[in-house]
C-alpha cells in the first residue's frame, strides 16, 4: 500500500443455487487465490454463499441456517490471510430477512451491510422476500458469533505510526446493487463521509444494452464521488429459468475503468487503485470537504491488513496528456483547436481587432499558433492576409526552418514579413559590451527579446495584438526568456504541453492537404530547438532544446502527476520508471526528476505574470486560475525526497 496504491478484486463464483456448501467452497477458492496475487479486499456477487435466484426458497429456514454457517466458514477457513472478503447472504432479525453483504477479515465477521433499495418491478421481485435495510443498526447474534448490522457502515485500515500513514486514506463502503441505480445512491453518504472506494455486490441480468450503461453509470459515479467503484456481478451457475446473468464486473478509479470482465466469464477481475490520488483529487474540490459532510449516524469499523509494497500491474501512460485511442485523440484534437481558436476569436472580436502579429519560426509551437490564429480569423470571417506572421532569422536560423516558416505562412495565405535581426542583435552587443563570440544567456536571450520587441511594435503599426506561443511544458520549466517569448497579448498555447502540441499539428497535417501537409509533416519531424546558438557546420541544429532539459515525454509526465494530484517526488518517480522501463534507466529518470523539480521552484516567477490564455485541460499555470505558488518557495523537501531515494540505491 505503499504510495496509495492498493490491490482490490471482484470475483465471480461458479455457483449453484441454493447449494451453500458448494458455493462456500468456491468463494473460499477465489479469496486464497486473491490474497496469493497481493489482493488486499475482494468483493463477492450479491448473494453468493446462497445464489441471488432462490426464489422463495430464501423463506426457507434451513437455507438461512446454512447461510449462516458458511459465513461463520468463510471467516475460519481465511484467517491466516492477509486479505478483507465482502460476501453476500441473507440474514434474519425477528420476522424480516435482510440482503446482505458481510465483511470477513482476519478471522472474524467485522459487519454487514444491508440492501437499501428492494427492486419490486419488471423481473425483479425482492420485496416479496426482503426488507429494506434503511435506518437499520442493530447488533446481529447468530450461531454463537455478533457483529453490527448497519445501513452506514464504513470499513477502515487499523494502524498507528508510520504503518498508519502508508494507509491514511484506504476506506471502504458498500452499497447493493440497485442501490446504485436509484437517483439519491447510499455511496454519496458513504464517499462523503470517507470511503474512498465503494464495493457493490451484485446481480444485474443481462438484456440487450445493459452492459454500456452499466459502464457509464459505473464511470460516471466513481466521477462524481472522486472514488474507486468495484462492481461484483454474478455469473454463470443462476438460474437461467427467466433472467441470464453475464458476470459483468467492473472496477473504476474516478472516472476510468481499471479493469472489466469478459461476459460469462468466472474469476477474479483485479486493479490497482490508488486512494491517495482520490484523496488528492477531493483536497482540490473545497466542495467535497470532508467536515462538511461527515454523518455522525456512520457506523465505523476497522479491518486488519498488513502494510506492504503492492507490486504495480496497472499502466501508466506514458503521455498522460494524449489519448491513446485514435479515434478518441483525433476528437480531442479538433475540441482543443477549436477551444483555442474560440479564445483567440473572442478577444478579437471583444477588441474590434482584425490583424494579429506572429512569429514564425519553423518550429512546433508557432506553427500550432498559426494553425490557431487561422481558425479563428475564419470563423470571424476575416481575411487571413490580418495574420502577419513575421520570420526573424539570426545566428541559429537554419535553412530548414526558415523554409518551413515562409511556406507555413504561404500555405495559410497570411502576409509574410521577414526581418533579419543580427545587426540590430549585434548593435544591441556593442551597446551592452557583449562579446559576440561568447554564447552564453545573454548571447541566446538577446535574440529572443529583440523578436519581441520587433512583434510587440509591429503590433503597435498594425493596431493588433501579439499572438503568444508558448506552450505549457516551456512555463513549467521556465524554458521561456523573461519579457522575450514570455511575453505576448494573447498565448494560445499556454495550456497545452508539448507532447500534446505535437499530436495538434499531427491532426492538422492529416486533414490539410497537398503542400500544407507536407511542410506540417516536416515540422513535426524537425528537432525541437530555440535556435540561438549557430548552427552546425552541415547547417543542422546544433541547439536541441531536450538534451539541455531532458526529454519533454519525461518532463509532461512529471508536470501532470505534480500538479494535477500532488504526487510526492518518490510516486511520480516509481511510476515514471514502470512507465517508462524500455526507454529509460532509472538513474536517466532520477536525473530528470531532480531538474524538473528545480526548475519548476525557481522559475515560478515568469509563471507569475503570464499573458490571458485559454485554459483547455485540467492541468495550467495560469497565476489567475488553477496554480497559484509564491516565486520564492523552497524545494528542498521534493529534493530530499529523491535524494533518499537515491542513497538507497534508487530503490522505490
Amino acid at each position: 500500500m505503499k504510495d496509495g496504491f492498493v490491490k482490490i478484486a471482484c470475483a465471480c463464483p461458479d455457483v449453484r443455487v441454493a447449494d451453500c456448501d458448494y458455493n462456500t467452497d468456491r468463494i473460499i477458492e477465489l479469496i486464497k487465490e486473491a490474497a496469493g496475487k497481493g489482493v488486499k479486499i475482494v468483493c463477492f456477487p450479491e448473494l453468493s454463499i446462497t445464489g441471488y435466484t432462490c426464489g422463495d426458497l430464501f423463506l426457507q429456514e434451513t437455507l438461512l441456517n446454512a447461510a449462516e454457517s458458511s459465513l461463520l466458514r468463510i471467516a475460519k477457513e481465511t484467517e491466516e490471510l492477509d486479505i478483507a472478503a465482502i460476501v453476500g447472504l441473507p440474514l434474519r432479525s425477528e420476522n424480516k430477512i435482510y440482503n446482505c453483504a458481510a465483511v470477513v477479515n482476519g478471522g472474524s465477521i467485522k459487519g454487514a451491510v444491508p440492501k437499501i433499495n428492494i427492486p419490486n418491478y419488471s423481473e425483479f421481485y425482492e420485496a416479496r422476500y426482503f426488507t429494506s435495510g434503511k435506518d437499520v443498526c442493530f447488533l446481529y447474534t447468530g450461531n454463537g458469533t455478533e457483529f453490527l448490522l448497519s445501513e452506514q457502515f464504513i470499513f477502515n485500515t487499523e494502524s498507528s505510526g508510520d504503518e498508519y500513514s502508508a494507509i491514511r486514506g484506504l476506506t471502504f463502503g458498500i452499497e447493493i446493487c440497485e442501490d446504485l441505480w436509484v437517483a439519491d445512491t447510499p455511496s454519496v453518504k458513504l464517499a462523503k463521509s470517507g470511503a474512498t472506494i465503494i464495493f457493490n455486490p451484485s446481480a444485474s441480468d443481462e438484456i440487450i444494452g445493459k452492459a454500456d450503461y452499466r459502464r457509464t453509470l459505473i464511470k460516471a459515479k466513481s466521477g462524481s464521488l472522486a472514488c474507486a467503484y468495484a462492481y461484483a456481478d454474478c455469473g454463470i451457475g443462476e438460474s437461467t429459468q427467466d433472467m441470464v446473468f453475464a458476470g459483468h464486473c467492473l472496477i473504476a478509479e474516478n472516472g476510468t475503468v481499471m479493469a472489466e470482465s469478459k461476459h460469462f466469464t468466472r474469476g477474479l477481475t483485479i486493479a490497482d487503485v490508488d486512494f491517495r490520488k482520490l484523496l488528492a483529487e477531493r483536497r482540490r474540490m473545497n466542495t467535497f470537504t470532508e467536515n462538511n459532510y461527515k454523518d455522525s449516524n456512520t457506523s465505523m469499523m476497522n479491518i486488519e491488513l498488513a502494510v506492504t509494497e503492492t507490486v504495480l500491474e496497472r499502466p501508466f501512460p506514458q503521455t498522460p496528456f494524449v489519448p491513446t485511442d485514435k479515434h478518441a485523440l483525433d476528437s480531442r484534437c479538433e475540441e482543443i483547436l477549436t477551444m483555442q481558436a474560440v479564445g483567440l476569436m473572442t478577444r478579437l472580436r471583444h477588441i474590434g481587432c482584425k490583424d494579429a502579429v506572429l512569429g514564425l519560426s519553423g518550429g512546433l509551437d508557432s506553427t500550432l499558433a498559426l494553425i490557431v490564429a487561422a481558425h479563428a480569423f475564419d470563423m470571424l470571417g476575416l481575411d487571413r492576409k490580418g495574420i502577419h506572421t513575421i520570420t526573424m532569422p539570426c545566428f541559429g536560423t537554419t535553412d530548414r526552418t526558415y523554409t518551413n516558416a515562409c511556406k507555413l505562412a504561404e500555405a495559410y495565405g497570411t502576409t509574410l514579413e521577414e526581418i533579419n535581426i543580427r545587426d540590430s542583435v549585434m548593435q544591441h552587443f556593442k551597446d551592452i559590451g557583449q562579446d559576440p563570440d561568447v554564447h552564453d544567456v545573454t548571447y541566446e536571450n538577446s535574440q529572443a527579446r529583440e523578436r519581441t520587441q520587433i512583434l510587440m511594435d509591429k503590433a503597435n503599426q498594425l493596431n493588433g495584438i501579439v499572438i503568444g506561443t508558448g506552450d505549457l511544458s516551456e512555463l513549467a520549466l521556465g524554458w521561456a526568456t523573461y519579457n522575450g517569448d514570455h511575453m505576448s497579448m494573447y498565448g494560445v498555447n499556454g495550456s497545452i504541453p508539448k507532447t500534446l502540441v505535437r499530436w495538434l499539428v499531427n491532426y492538422e497535417s492529416e486533414v490539410a492537404e497537398g503542400t500544407l501537409s507536407a511542410v506540417l509533416r516536416d515540422v513535426l519531424d524537425t528537432p525541437v530547438s530555440p535556435e540561438l546558438l549557430p548552427p552546425e557546420k552541415d547547417g543542422t541544429i546544433a541547439q536541441k532544446t531536450e538534451d539541455l532539459v531532458g526529454p519533454y515525454e519525461l518532463h509532461d509526465f512529471f508536470l501532470y502527476y505534480f500538479v494535477r494530484f500532488g504526487f510526492p517526488p518518490a510516486k511520480i518517480y516509481r511510476m515514471a520508471v514502470r512507465s517508462f522501463e524500455d526507454k529509460y534507466s532509472p538513474t536517466t529518470i532520477m536525473k530528470w526528476l531532480k531538474k524538473f523539480c528545480w526548475r519548476f521552484f525557481s522559475q515560478q516567477f515568469k509563471r507569475s505574470c503570464l499573458p490571458d490564455g485559454p485554459k483547455v485541460g485540467s492541468v495550467t499555470l495560469s497565476p489567475r486560475g488553477d496554480w497559484r505558488m509564491p516565486s520564492d518557495a523552497s524545494y528542498n523537501l521534493w529534493i530530499k525526497e529523491l535524494e533518499e531515494i537515491e542513497n538507497n540505491g534508487g530503490i522505490v
